[in-house]
């Protein structure tokens, strides 16, 4: 398995606890970068002013520390583009009852 898929499947064990739906499924995972130095993941919150916003990047970034310990991984939070229902995969819109 590619570092992007390890990645990938330790973030479904992150959710918003507001919306009981891991990050990915809601499609708040932009991008995944391997870089010669470090592992970086690029994501966003459903909002910007989000209060959850601390718990929900520490348990991505004690996610990601479980699944690589010997490297380094940097968490980027964004917020362009910004965040919309249409990013999420069909298990959450399914999940959230938007289907």
């Amino acid at each position: 398995m590619d570092i992007a898929a390890t990645i990938r499947e330790r973030l479904r064990t992150v959710y918003d606890p507001e919306l009981g739906v891991n990050v990915v499924d809601l499609g708040l995972v932009y991008d995944i970068r391997e870089e010669p130095d470090r592992v970086r993941v690029i994501m966003t919150l459903t909002t910007p002013g989000c209060p959850l916003h601390d718990a929900i990047v520490g348990a991505a970034r004690r996610a990601l520390w479980q699944a690589l310990p010997d490297r380094p991984v940097d968490v980027e939070l964004v917020w362009e583009p910004r965040w919309t229902p249409d990013r999420m995969s069909d298990a959450a819109k399914e999940q959230l009852g938007l289907w």
